[in-house]
């Protein structure tokens, strides 16, 4: 089946929206938007107040992803490009809805700040905690990547409705699980709101174009040793607008990158289950034997533990294969992260001798 056309939008700050900002961008938020015509106007405009008034490290720029609208989010996100008022403002996009990952990729690769923050077009956070997330890359230089966490101590939900606050809850503690590594738990994993150091991001070869994006840039960045920490938040439920929450497709996505994140958890404590269960069988079987109780070793119950005790090695040959599988992974990511920094390192010399 072919690919969908894509057609990109243009890029307002560069063609009808006046000169790029003449001094270096310290900071790029991008936004992803899709079908957000009610909340667009209204989320610019309180993100941009939020920086003019607290971020005072440098210049900064909003970036709009439209994700293939099919409403006027794109016809408003140009309009207000186009308006001398917001010189910082710059749209990106394409025809066709391809999902959140695809919008992030789109703005982190015209991301031009040295910091790079991911934020809801809703504003299920409030734009204050940009300053509080940049706050900590400034302040400590061993933070690579901020998370504002709803779920960790000190953070909140209001107002969120509780079937799908459950849900989230129970999944990022399943997805914490499984992505914490040396002893540090990460409580909320599926967030958008997020602050990364640029050479984070220049650093992966992001692939995802659904929600699990933000597994995989976590689950890479923990790989190649990139240290994370989260920042306390106040999760709100959307004023304007339809949520995009799918939970089937979000769900089935999370839980098979979960397997294969850490495999030994899953099929490991199966075929552990399994052996435990077929060596209980056997135990009994012998007790009884030795007892001197007839014991009929052709009943239905031998053939059961037999099963289990194979079944149950197997799973867990799958788990220590599977955990191989994720070393080579690793190191095939580091390789990776090393080729494009040294291209990007070429890249700079070949610029600096034009």
């Amino acid at each position: 089946m072919p690919k969908p056309q894509i057609t990109t939008l243009p890029d307002a700050d560069e063609s009808t929206a006046g000169a790029p900002t003449p001094t270096p961008v310290m900071l790029s938020v991008v936004i992803p938007m899709f079908n957000e015509e009610e909340n667009l106007a209204g989320t610019v405009d309180r993100v941009a107040a939020t920086l003019k008034e607290g971020f005072l490290d440098g210049a900064w720029e909003i970036i709009i992803v439209n994700d293939g609208s099919t409403d006027e989010t794109a016809e408003v996100a140009l309009r207000l490009a186009k308006d001398p008022a917001y010189p910082w403002l710059r749209v990106k996009g394409y025809a066709t809805n391809r999902g959140r990952g695809m919008a992030l990729r789109t703005g982190f690769a015209a991301a031009r700040g040295q910091w790079i923050v991911s934020i809801d077009a809703d504003l299920s956070y409030e734009p204050r905690y940009i300053l509080d997330l940049v706050a900590v890359l400034r302040q400590q230089d061993d933070i690579d990547i901020v998370l504002a966490s709803a779920y960790m101590p000190g953070g909140g939900a209001e107002n969120v409705p509780m079937n799908r606050l459950f849900v989230s809850k129970f999944g990022n503690r399943i997805l914490g699980w499984f992505m914490s590594a040396g002893g540090h738990r990460i409580h909320t994993i599926t967030c958008v709101f997020r602050a990364y150091r640029r050479e984070v991001l220049d650093s992966m070869e992001l692939e995802s174009d659904g929600k699990d994006i933000h597994l995989e840039i976590l689950s890479k960045a923990l790989m190649l040793g990139y240290r994370v920490t989260e920042v306390p938040a106040i999760l709100r439920r959307r004023a304007k607008g339809r949520s995009k929450f799918k939970f089937r497709t979000t769900a089935a996505s999370h839980l098979i990158f979960a397997l294969f994140e850490r495999p030994i958890l899953i099929f490991g404590m199966m075929g552990l289950a399994g052996m435990f269960g077929g060596l209980s069988i056997l135990a009994y079987a012998t007790v009884k034997w030795l007892r001197g109780v007839p014991f009929n070793w052709n009943r239905p119950i031998m053939t059961i533990m037999i099963l289990l005790l194979l079944g149950g090695l197997q799973m867990l040959a799958f788990g220590i294969i599977g955990t191989q599988f994720v070393n080579l992974r690793k190191e095939s990511i580091k390789i990776q992260a090393r080729l494009r920094q040294l291209m990007s390192r070429n890249d700079s010399n070949e610029t600096r001798h034009r």
